[in-house]
């Protein structure tokens, strides 16, 4: 007999938590946070435009019909002029003109003509009259005892019908008033097609506001991808995989983002390599002499003149650890914003010390060339210590014969220090990283057990005076070493 167990159920809190999770995350996000602005803005320039557009819309519709009033009344002045000048004395065919003219004439929607006769009420046209201009109404009292004309076109706001807009025309024979002519305009239906033009264009706008939303809502997505490409990045990058780039597709702010993105990557994969590379080659240069020190400890007996070599051996290695350490404690100071200690330097002077310095590190065939005179600001103990260093590389790579060159030569702007050798050179190849850490050069002869520290050193000290370091050199001919430091660094943007 199978038995049946039931299907696990969420709990309605949990349901209820994620469901909150997912809103907030929703409207959390960058891309609603921008289309909801978004619609809010289209939303708020539309509020903004009805009125705008009720009150453009109402003033063209009334300047409209004004026209329509100013044409009615001149074609009625003019119509009436001509009759009277051919019936001066006639009175009595009054009425019966105005009967004609009524008759021939059709007035425009919502236009009524409207004739008094001697202080009463005769005739309109289109009747009925509505209720505002009626026989009984105030305006009427106000057209029958009118003696002299109304230049202007009159509006009057009326609670129930709108605005009642009309031109008056008085009606003279012999120079005497025997009536008015009321031109006469109710704008309720003008207005109520303007509304209903506002409405069709409230409601279209709203349309257009909720599709251009739901377009921008689709098309953000795809906008938005380098930015989520980017999180998504970011998120699988850790010590183990530097190597996730971003996929850069067109131009604007995005791809110059995602451009920069790659390029931060570049350089921290780069440190990372270089971090790596430099444990390792820190590890591997003190491994060998612990490993000696370690050796010769473990084999050592208890002869006297035994343990005096073990000795001297285990003391020279500790020695050499103590100078890579040093070396290392030295390119770490190089990093730090008080590493220089400036002063002036005289030229002269400086560069003849360091000669008589360097002239006893070996037996070499030294020269010192094109010695000027002048002063720069610079560490006298971190330059001394650079060309030492250059000086020391080169007795490392040549003989006893060769000829080791130092010189200094001034500029405008610069000071430049060389040291020129006859020794072995450096290949092309070896010329792009001979100043890295821990770099050698691959198939020279040398006699150092340095650690390739160096001109690692040398490089870090010409950096941090803010100046440069070239390298000319050719396998079997020697090399140039040239130091170029600003007279003064403040002004050359010493970092």
């Amino acid at each position: 007999m199978k038995s049946t167990l039931p299907s696990p159920t969420i709990p309605p809190i949990a349901a209820s938590s994620s469901l909150r999770q997912r809103w907030r995350h929703l409207f959390g996000s960058t891309r609603t946070r921008i289309l909801l602005l978004y619609a809010l803005t289209m939303l708020g320039v539309v509020a903004m435009a009805v009125p705008i557009f009720r009150i453009l819309l109402f003033a063209q519709v009334d300047e409209r019909v004004r026209a329509d009033l100013r044409e009615e009344l001149e074609e009625f002045q003019s119509t009436y002029e001509v009759w009277d000048a051919q019936n001066p004395d006639t009175e009595d065919a009054l009425s019966t003109f105005i009967d004609d003219f009524l008759a021939e004439e059709v007035p425009e929607d919502d236009n009524f003509n409207i004739i008094i006769l001697d202080g009463e009420f005769y005739r309109a046209k289109p009747m009925p009259l509505p209720e505002a201009i009626g026989v009984d109404s105030q305006l009427m009292a106000q057209w029958t005892d009118l003696e002299e004309p109304v230049r202007a076109i009159v509006s009057v706001d009326n609670p129930n019908i709108g605005s009642i807009i009309y031109k008056t025309y008085i009606l003279e024979i012999n120079n005497e008033p025997e009536g008015v002519f009321v031109t006469a305009h109710l704008s309720a239906g003008e207005r109520s097609e303007a509304l209903a033009g506002v409405y069709v264009f409230v409601r279209v706008a709203i349309v257009v506001v909720l599709a251009a939303f739901l377009l921008a809502w689709v098309a953000s997505n795809q906008i938005l991808k380098p930015v989520q490409q980017l999180a998504t990045t970011a998120k699988s990058i850790n010590e183990n995989n530097l190597s996730q780039r971003l996929i850069v597709d067109g131009t604007g702010e995005l791809a110059e983002l995602a451009e920069t993105f790659n390029t931060m990557m570049n350089r921290v994969q780069s440190a990372f390599d270089s971090q790596r590379n430099f444990i390792n080659d820190a590890s591997h240069e003190l491994r060998t002499p612990l490993t000696i020190i370690q050796g010769h400890l473990e084999l050592m007996g208890e002869d006297p003149e035994e343990q005096q070599e073990t000795l001297t051996i285990v003391m020279d290695e500790i020695d050499r650890m103590g100078r890579f350490v040093n070396d290392l404690i030295l390119l770490a100071k190089a990093e730090r914003t008080d590493f220089l200690q400036l002063e002036t330097l005289d030229i002269p002077t400086l560069t003849e010390e360091i000669f008589h310095k360097a002239a006893v590190l070996a037996e070499r065939n030294w020269t010192l060339k094109n010695l000027e005179s002048g002063t720069f600001i610079g560490d006298r103990q971190r330059v001394t210590g650079a060309l030492i260093n250059l000086a020391n590389n080169a007795v490392q790579h040549t003989q006893a014969e060769a000829t080791i060159e130092l010189g200094v030569a001034v500029s405008e702007k610069t000071v430049c220090f060389w040291v020129r050798d006859t020794g072995e050179g450096i290949s092309l190849a070896d010329q792009h990283r001979i100043f890295d850490r821990f770099a050698r050069a691959a198939n020279s002869y040398r006699r150092s057990d340095g650690a390739g520290l160096g001109l690692a050193i040398v490089k870090a000290i010409v950096d941090a005076h803010g100046g440069r370091i070239e390298l000319t050199s050719k396998v079997g001919l020697g090399s140039t070493f040239t130091l170029c430091f600003p007279l003064d660094p403040s002004r050359e943007g010493r970092r």
